[in-house]
């Protein structure tokens, strides 16, 4: 994941109880090409990063979510032609982290557009009627947080991310 893991997750830390750094357990990050196909592989992606770290009950859950946010960074976030402009940095990429009590799912992406438009999810009634963004209320509806942050430095773009709590081992 590079150096930007800290700048990408610092909006995590916020409102939750303090991580360790030592405490994380494991990360795995993956590029997804700009083609739907790429949700198949974040799966199975998900699936033999989640048998490695011994979270296989997790994993229905976590893979609707993953789904989810891929799905909506390639229909949304890509430009038309699907290409960054020449960047060899790939377009879409898959971040999974865990920690003792948390599991982190994050999707960068290069457009800085708030995801889902106008869904909110504290106006749940309202979401019904929306054409977009009725993915997000499953992410919000499986996860135990979600949200979103701009990219900062020299990366552009933007992380959606969901968070999963962990039962204590």
């Amino acid at each position: 994941m590079g150096t930007n893991g800290s700048t990408m997750l610092e909006p995590l830390r916020q409102g939750l109880p303090p991580v360790d750094p030592t405490a994380v357990s494991g990360s795995a990050s993956c590029a997804l090409p700009p083609r739907y196909e790429a949700v198949r592989g974040a799966r199975s992606f998900t699936r033999s990063t989640l048998a490695q770290w011994g979270l296989d009950d997790r994993f229905d859950d976590v893979a609707l979510v993953v789904s989810e946010l891929v799905t909506n960074a390639l229909r949304h976030a890509l430009p038309d032609d699907g290409r960054t402009g020449g960047e060899p940095e790939p377009p879409v990429r898959l971040h999974l982290m865990r920690w003792t009590s948390r599991l982190v799912c994050a999707v960068r992406d290069p457009s800085e557009d708030r995801p889902g438009g106008a869904f909110a999810p504290e106006r749940t009634e309202e979401n019904c009627d929306l054409e977009s963004g009725r993915g997000l209320f499953l992410v919000d509806s499986y996860s135990d947080s979600w949200g979103w942050h701009p990219l900062a430095g020299r990366l552009t773009g933007k992380v959606v991310w969901a968070l999963f709590m962990l039962q204590d081992a």
